[in-house]
């Protein structure tokens, strides 16, 4: 796991670096999304996360929840297409696993995504991501830890 300005930057995971999401591809062929480290550390405490409801179908760049910590609302962009087939119920109750554990126990949902091969060549992985993050955090200043 790479770590910049504080930040965790996991290489095994796909990132949309400008809209502060991950997905990870499953075993079972289902695709996990969550929130970056960066992005947890903007927000500081989260207070609420409401994924889209299993059953509905999210597109690529559109909203698949909302996160809200005290001083800010805004959207979980989905990384891919697809189906909710599971939410994360933990995060009802425990919101800040989110900022606690953002790669592992504060996952936010799991989709069957519809176009993965080709959606997740738009996605940086390992060290592209790594570079990608070191560029944007190094421009805005930011700093996890």
């Amino acid at each position: 796991m790479a770590e910049l300005a504080g930040c965790r930057v996991p290489e095994d995971l796909y990132y949309w670096v400008e809209k502060h999401v991950w997905a990870r591809p499953e075993e079972d062929g289902t695709v996990t999304v969550g929130i970056t480290d960066v992005a947890q550390h903007l927000a500081k405490t989260i207070i609420a996360v409401t994924p889209k409801a299993v059953g509905r179908t999210v597109e690529r760049g559109k909203s698949a929840g909302t996160v809200e910590s005290g001083k800010w609302v805004g959207p979980i962009t989905s990384p891919v297409t697809g189906k909710v087939v599971a939410v994360n119920e933990r995060l009802k109750a425990e919101p800040t696993l989110v900022n606690q554990d953002a790669y592992g126990a504060g996952w936010i949902l799991r989709l069957q995504p519809v176009r993965w091969e080709e959606e997740r060549l738009a996605l940086l992985t390992g060290a592209e991501a790594v570079d990608a993050y070191r560029v944007l955090l190094e421009s805005q200043g930011i700093r996890c830890r």
